[in-house]
């Protein structure tokens, strides 16, 4: 019998850490989960307090991995400009020291308005946005890094949503923070499509590349097709199906709200910023990917979106995505 790989998962308890976590528990690997504070959420996980800004404590938890998972954000997504890049170089650096390959799930922040309507894995990237920079930036350092040997696997996704994410466009934007739900909130154009993810979906793909590991290329990128809501109505439609109410009301989401709040709060100003994702249809498609795996892992609409919901039992923050 083989020996079980070991994988690092750096930020476990958030939605894509945890996410991965458990898939790839469940294809046999061994997983260690990095976190400041830990917590027994992901049976079979061996935790290891520590902190993504303590290289030399992220570096002693990769010692003999096979896989890094890069899935850590900044606390309440803020101060990303001070705290993501050296959060990714320590991992960089534990994965370069254990011989692993890091991994980046990515997001479709990296392409601004240019990039039409299907961008492939290698089309430009020219965002206009902070954190569309920054993600740039990341990969860019991924791949630089190639000939001092660090190997990697970049995929990139539309809006994650699904079990254990609560700050995100579905939990906080469309169902808008409140319990019970009394209506959602739709911040698309009316027409235009946006492109969902589904957290054990990614994290499914991640697990399947990773046990390609011999075919994949030193600095590995892909796209997810996910869930494709072609004219912004297929998502509210199966949120309302999942709760059982289909005449749940539906109110435009308070754009004008954001730019007012903009100059004062920076959240507000980076979801402005976003706004473009939901006024244009751009969408990643799986063509790579299939042809590398065969398929992509998909979960039914409506089954995902009923355990999305299912897993947000306590209250969301009331203040939604932008106090």
């Amino acid at each position: 019998m083989s020996t079980p790989r070991t994988a690092l998962v750096v930020g476990a308890r958030g939605g894509i850490g945890g996410a991965v976590a458990r898939s790839l528990l469940r294809h046999g690997w061994r997983v260690r989960g990095l976190a400041r504070r830990p917590a027994g959420d992901v049976p079979g996980m061996e935790w290891i307090a520590g902190d993504a800004m303590d290289r030399a404590a992220v570096v002693r938890a990769a010692q003999g991995v096979q896989a890094v998972i890069h899935a850590v954000n900044p606390p309440g997504y803020r101060n990303w400009d001070t705290l993501v890049l050296p959060m990714l170089d320590n991992s960089m650096a534990a994965a370069l020291a254990a011989g692993a390959r890091l991994v980046l799930p990515g997001t479709v922040y990296n392409f601004g308005p240019d990039a039409f309507a299907d961008p492939g894995e290698d089309a430009p990237q020219r965002p206009l946005t902070r954190k569309g920079a920054i993600r740039v930036e990341m990969e860019r350092r991924l791949r630089d890094a190639v000939p001092a040997g660090l190997r990697s696997l970049v995929v990139r996704a539309g809006d994650y949503f699904g079990p254990g994410a609560a700050s995100n466009w579905f939990a906080q934007g469309l169902v808008g923070g409140r319990r019970p739900v009394r209506g959602l909130t739709d911040p698309g154009r009316p027409g235009v499509g946006h492109q969902w993810a589904y957290l054990p979906d990614v994290a499914e793909t991640i697990a399947r590349l990773l046990a390609r590991e011999d075919d994949l290329d030193p600095a590995a990128r892909f796209h997810l097709a996910g869930h494709w809501d072609a004219d912004g109505t297929e998502m509210i439609a199966a949120i309302r199906r999942a709760l059982g109410r289909p005449s749940l009301p539906v109110r435009r989401f308070p754009w004008w709200l954001v730019s007012v709040a903009r100059p004062f709060v920076p959240f507000c100003r980076e979801m402005h910023e976003m706004r473009y994702l939901w006024r244009m249809p751009l969408r990643l498609t799986n063509g790579k990917l299939v042809r590398f795996l065969g398929d992509e892992p998909h979960t039914p609409l409506d089954v995902a979106v009923a355990a999305a919901l299912g897993d947000l039992k306590q209250p969301l923050p009331e203040q939604g995505l932008c106090p």
